[in-house]
């Protein structure tokens, strides 16, 4: 019988891949806009999003 093995790929300095987004903050209400933006600071919205490795992107906000 083979058994199956998976390994979890953790992300590192080396491998993280950061891009630079700007937000338009007019007519948007700031506690909905910043919430969104922390999660991108973290890198929460990438799929290889390790807590302890800063895998955040950088932004910057234009109209806030």
């Amino acid at each position: 019988m083979s058994k199956l093995h998976f390994t979890t790929k953790h992300a590192n300095a080396a491998t993280v891949q950061r891009n630079w987004y700007v937000v338009d903050g007019t007519n948007q209400t700031v506690g909905r806009m910043c919430a969104r933006i922390a999660a991108i600071l973290r890198g929460k919205n990438k799929a290889y999003y390790t807590p302890h490795v800063d895998t955040g992107d950088y932004i910057i906000v234009i109209n806030a």
